[in-house]
């Protein structure tokens, strides 16, 4: 509450300095107090706010022996307002209304019984009262009762309710009508209790919405979604074993009807005519074509289907050539092997089963790669000629990660590039030289402030080539980069376009002289590596629409959009959830989701995947396997409600969701995509009804990073190779594979060599690898894919108990739950009783176990964040001013007296901030604001706009 405050008085009072005091109370046992209110506090940004927390130091009160020289001492400093934030009062303490001249008292509709409100001293007191988090249920009643409480205490049964001072509001919300009501309602009764100036004290915004508004991302009737898909998915394998037993029992009676040698019996699966079934003769005879014709017909129309197509199947993964329809081509597949022992090996081990209901149950539950429910992989076969190798990169600047990239890409058939950012870049934020970015720059990842620096990035890598995919590991900021990445993609086509004619070029190069006439044209610097053509380099520091007619820039346009393919990551719940590096509101970072969703619909961008669902970070920071899977699916149920309700269709935008996890030691890893699989398809199919492409998972995964050690890290390099076992095994469609010393620095050249030549091994050497299936009829298998299908169900009725995914997070369920597993694991590490070799077991005697091993640690250099700072800054001056007029609010960043007279950060980009008001889509007016501002000025334009990120604690 406290926060939206400042940000309204910031923003309605320009010249305004105010203090805020915030005590929190002292624990009676140890004395200590927990003063964390400023972490919470986004508005402190503004050189504009003081603030001070204090612990109160003695029991039972709500506020310091010294608070009221403080308020004094203040004062005397010449603030405009100080504001005093007690510790949360009780019934009796209300020691705060002596030391100020307007007491405000915030409350919940927590208080219990409604005789309660008879003992709070501050209805009484408070000027004015707020009855905050009214998402809450029985918060209506509650502000009834109150509004009641506060009549009867001054005798004024008459007042109507519109003039009693208790307002209703969801301070959790940025921009809550609710508080925007109650704060001009605050500043007339200040000016009214204190006499103020009515033209220095009365805000201009707009309050025509009164009542606070809880945002309903998921509608209520549709909030049990999990515990519904948990339901379904049980009554799906509870209808697989009945109908399991009708097919043995149908086989069982067509076995010994062929035993009885029935001139009449039909072929297997076939039904008797009804006249068969009546025939006189001998009974036992009729009674077994009845049965036998009972049973066939207890089975479902698919299950009939699929056990009467089953040979047809069996035989094209069984003979020599398989061919298939794809789009319309015919894909023509060798389904054996030759092995050095001059051996056929399959590509696909087919099941043995004699059993109807064996295979019934094999049909249902697993099935051959590529057919429903996918368990065993969402593909007939593997893809030859591209190998799942994604190539994980990103340090310093562009240029030294775009070498990296080339370098990893040499004699590869296809680049599957996977980006790593720097913090300053996943934070939203410009290079700089404050102190608390300067040292982050380029570090454990690459900066990528700007469109230049995006088209370095890349440089030499056709975007739009079907042998080219990128992988961005970007989530706050994701909208933004993203917006950078499609950019960059269209302007390497336009250079294409325009160097494909001589005179094109030639007349192209002209406009480019002209608009860099008198000022320094951008550049890659240093060498172009090996690969790279210099693709992407032609246009730095200009845009394609700057070159070309509209009609043909839009053509090129459209087409890089349906072509090119790639991965964001952008998912905002699991960062919530897990790895914190949220930067705007959850609400609105959900709603620039959909925008990127909705804006893939519509331009029919097919290739590219909006999201990457990803319970790799929830891993990382402690859980267990099941709770990794059980989150991330949720999430991406959550994901599929959210964007239902936008009103998008199941399959417009469910194929363009992807999934990321991550692969550790636990036995459940072996499963964790066939289950992931299985899931999700019939979820797909049963509760949305979205057809094949949609029931489609597809999912990159990565080895576990918190299963590197830092005590020898040589070992490091087997445990990858065994997770990279398991990914490969289970079928999934991208690998990462981590080096071994990123325990400690990120890769070099040669530990990142050897990482990807784990997954070349496997791929290339690993005979039991050559079959696409080998999970497929292992008991092992099989057990651990249901019991951990069951333990999944199981945590989605938890988190449907506490109100879907976004309820649960409102408790930190999932944050919790993480937490406790992380610590389990510690504590079985510290204690020995997880061995670990080489870190508590097995230790080699000369050290003991301790780092022993001598690594240069990775930086960034002066001289590279030099440069980055000097480029961003170039970019602004060049590229600011071809913005449309209109400065953009900017009560989020921090303001410089110094430099009152300069452009400030975001100017221009008042359109984006009004897309974002009237709710269009924001991702199509990113998709301009970055050819002409950088990702901190668009970052901190939208804080306006759509609030920033709290974090909880």
């Amino acid at each position: 509450m406290t926060d939206e405050l400042l940000n309204r008085f910031l923003a309605s009072f320009p010249q305004m300095r105010i203090a805020v005091i915030s005590v929190d109370p002292t624990r009676r046992r140890t004395g200590g107090a927990l003063l964390g209110d400023r972490i919470r506090m986004n508005s402190l940004r503004s050189h504009r706010v003081y603030m001070r927390s204090m612990a109160t130091r003695r029991q039972n009160v709500a506020t310091n022996a010294v608070l009221k020289d403080c308020i004094g001492f203040l004062k005397s400093l010449g603030y405009d307002l100080v504001i005093v934030e007690t510790a949360g009062i009780g019934q009796s303490d209300s020691e705060i209304v002596d030391l100020v001249d307007f007491p405000m008292y915030v409350m919940t509709s927590d208080y219990g019984a409604a005789s309660q409100l008879e003992k709070i001293d501050m209805i009484d007191f408070a000027e004015l009262i707020v009855l905050n988090k009214y998402d809450k249920r029985g918060a209506e009643d509650a502000l009834r009762d109150v509004r009641k409480q506060w009549k009867r205490n001054r005798v004024a049964f008459q007042t109507p309710d519109a003039e009693v001072p208790v307002y209703p509001t969801i301070a959790s919300q940025f921009n809550d009508p609710g508080v925007s009501w109650m704060f001009a309602n605050l500043c007339r009764l200040l000016r009214e209790k204190l006499g103020l100036p009515a033209e220095a004290w009365t805000p201009k915004f707009d309050t025509t919405l009164k009542e606070p508004r809880a945002t309903v991302l998921i509608p209520g009737q549709r909030v049990r979604y999990l515990a519904e898909i948990a339901e379904q998915g049980r009554a799906i394998n509870a209808a697989i074993d009945r109908q399991a037993e009708a097919a043995d029992r149908a086989q069982s009676f067509w076995q010994a009807l062929q035993e009885l040698e029935d001139p009449k019996l039909p072929k297997a699966l076939g039904l008797y005519d009804a006249d068969d079934l009546t025939e006189a003769g001998d009974r036992s005879l009729t009674t077994l074509r009845q049965r036998y014709n009972d049973a066939v017909q207890a089975l479902t129309s698919e299950n009939l289907k699929n056990l009467r197509e089953w040979p047809q199947r069996l035989k094209s993964i069984t003979d020599p050539v398989n061919e298939y329809q794809v789009r319309g081509k015919t894909i023509r597949v060798e389904n054996y092997r030759e092995s050095l022992s001059h051996q056929q090996i399959p590509k696909i081990a087919a099941p043995t089963y004699k059993s109807w209901g064996e295979l019934l149950i094999f049909l249902g539950k697993e099935n051959l790669p590529g057919s429903y429910p996918y368990t065993g992989g969402v593909y007939p076969y593997r893809r030859s000629g591209e190998d799942p190798i994604r190539m994980f990169a990103g340090e310093g600047t562009p240029e030294r990660t775009n070498r990296r990239f080339h370098y990893l890409s040499v004699g590869q058939p296809a680049a599957r590039l996977s980006t790593a950012f720097d913090s300053v870049t996943l934070y939203g934020e410009d290079p700089a030289e404050r102190p608390d970015i300067y040292g982050k720059i380029g570090n454990s990842g690459v900066n990528i402030p700007t469109l230049d620096d995006m088209k370095k990035l890349y440089s030499g890598f056709d975007l739009c080539a079907p042998t080219t995919s990128v992988s961005m590991t970007i989530n706050g900021p994701a909208p933004i980069i993203l917006a950078l990445f499609m950019n960059t993609a269209i302007d390497q086509q336009v250079e294409k376009y325009l160097k494909a004619d001589p005179e094109r070029w030639t007349e192209a190069q002209k406009k480019i002289d002209a608009f860099f006439e008198g000022r320094s044209r951008p550049c890659y610097h240093g060498d172009l590596p090996a690969g790279n053509d210099g693709l992407g380099l032609g246009l730095l520091g200009i845009t394609g629409d700057q070159l070309l007619d509209t009609e043909t820039y839009a053509r090129i346009k459209a087409e890089t959009l349906a072509t090119v393919r790639g991965t964001v990551q952008a998912d905002i719940l699991k960062e919530d959830q897990a790895q914190n590096t949220c930067i705007f509101s959850t609400e609105f970072a959900l709603r620039m989701m959909g925008d990127i969703q909705q804006y893939f619909v519509d331009h029919k961008v097919r290739n590219f995947y909006s999201v990457s669902i990803s319970g790799y970070h929830i891993a990382e920071a402690g859980a267990n396997p099941i709770s990794q899977l059980a989150f991330t699916l949720s999430n991406g149920f959550t994901i599929v409600e959210y964007y239902l309700a936008r009103g998008m269709q199941i399959d417009d935008f469910a194929p363009n969701l992807s999934f990321f996890f991550s692969n550790g030691m636990d036995p459940e890893y072996t499963v964790i995509g066939r289950v992931a699989r299985r899931i999700w398809a019939r979820a797909m199919r049963e509760r949305y009804g979205a057809n094949e492409r949609s029931q489609m998972m597809k999912y990159h995964i990565q080895t576990s990073g918190r299963s590197l050690h830092a005590q020898e890290i040589q070992f490091n390099d087997i445990r990858t190779t065994l997770q990279a076992l398991y990914a490969l095994f289970d079928n999934c469609n991208s690998l990462h594979t981590n080096a071994y010393d990123e325990a400690i620095t990120t890769p070099t050249e040669e530990s990142v060599r050897r990482a990807v030549a784990i997954q070349m091994i496997i791929n290339k050497e690993l005979g039991l690898n050559f079959i696409e299936n080998p999970w497929q009829g292992s008991f092992a298998v099989d057990y651990l894919t249901d019991l951990v299908e069951e333990a999944v169900y199981k945590e989605f009725e938890a988190i449907s108990e506490r109100g879907g995914v976004l309820g649960a997070m409102d408790t930190m369920y999932q944050r919790g739950k993480i937490q406790e597993e992380s610590l389990y694991y510690e504590h079985k590490k510290h204690d020995g009783s997880l061995p670990l070799v080489g870190v508590n077991t097995f230790l080699p005697k000369e050290h003991g176990g301790e780092i022993a091993t001598e690594i240069e640690l990775i930086r960034s250099t002066p001289e590279e964040k030099a440069q980055q700072i000097a480029n961003v800054q170039a970019w602004q001056t060049s590229r600011n001013r071809l913005a449309p007029e209109g400065e953009t609010e900017h009560g989020h960043s921090i303001e410089d007296a110094a430099a009152e007279d300069e452009t400030h950060d975001g100017h221009g980009l008042a359109y984006l901030q009004r897309t974002a008001r009237e709710r269009k889509n924001v991702f199509a007016a990113l998709i301009e604001a970055v050819k002409t501002h950088s990702l901190g000025q668009i970052s901190h334009a939208l804080y306006d706009v759509g609030g920033e990120y709290r974090r909880n604690m």
